[in-house]
């Protein structure tokens, strides 16, 4: 193929293509069908601070070089999270989504992309609230093992916890926020019987199936760094890990609106994108 120098995006484009394809094919882990904007800034990113002038010049690096790989991976992948993040929806989670999981007498719960694990853990508070906590089970993935190691220790910056609280209020919480958490020095440990209901392991939306049959499914703010066809088999994943009437919440930037999926649905809640399968 004959590239046109003055076309840089075309060759930036090639670049990211085939640097997506050695990292799946040395790792396993898929960003092939990400969104090409985010995956270009990203790998843009991870050159400079390789002290490198392109993508295939960083492409040549991660090849060859494992901790590199390692560093590309982490700048790709998307970590972005805070305990309570968008109050509105863990309100409508106790306001909606409680009263209907109550009425079973096991709730299986699964945080897909739960990234760092403060989501997770603001779950688990609203279930103690709620005194479900003690029959439910959460599964908590991720595809980025460093995140999931942060998230299973359940280790978080003490200065970190006032903002987390504020969340928390305007979220609906009444109780004493600090007593979730044993802080000492910089850090804080959220409390065991948080963590002991919750199962945290490695899986790639993009790549791996069903594992479960869930009364809940939390996929928040991931669909929208992937491109459309990623977005339906993820969302005919999400359908086929559900019970019958079994729940689906997506982000807030991310819908079933025009979704071949749509019709599997129906909306319980359309700011918070929360769903419910339908049989």
């Amino acid at each position: 193929m004959r590239l046109d120098s003055g076309r840089p995006e075309l060759t930036e484009d090639i670049e990211l293509s085939l640097l997506l394809e050695g990292v799946y094919r040395v790792t396993g882990h898929d960003f092939r069908q990400y969104t090409p904007a985010t995956m270009r800034r990203r790998a843009l990113h991870a050159a400079s601070a390789e002290g490198l002038h392109s993508i295939s010049e960083l492409q040549g690096r991660v090849l060859r070089d494992a901790a590199a790989m390692q560093r590309l991976r982490e700048t790709l992948s998307i970590n972005v999270t805070e305990m309570f993040r968008d109050p509105s929806f863990f309100q409508a989670l106790r306001e909606q989504v409680l009263p209907v999981l109550r009425t079973h007498p096991f709730i299986r719960i699964w945080h897909a992309g739960c990234s760092t694990g403060e989501e997770v853990y603001s779950l688990a508070i609203l279930l103690r609230e709620a005194g479900l906590l003690d029959r439910s089970r959460l599964y908590a993935t991720d595809m980025h093992a460093p995140a999931l190691n942060a998230a299973r220790s359940g280790i978080y910056p003490v200065q970190k916890l006032a903002a987390y609280e504020r969340n928390y209020r305007e979220a609906g919480g009444t109780g004493e926020f600090g007593a979730y958490f044993t802080a000492q020095y910089e850090h804080a440990l959220v409390r065991a019987d948080l963590r002991q209901n919750i199962i945290w392991g490695q899986h790639n939306l993009a790549t791996d199936s069903s594992f479960n049959e869930f009364h809940l499914i939390l996929c928040r703010n991931v669909l929208i760094y992937f491109t459309q066809r990623l977005q339906e088999q993820v969302k005919a994943l999400l359908w086929h890990s559900l019970t019958p009437f079994g729940m689906l919440a997506l982000g807030r930037h991310e819908s079933m609106d025009f979704s071949e999926h749509a019709p599997r649905f129906t909306t319980l809640n359309l700011t918070e994108k929360l769903y419910r399968r339908i049989g």
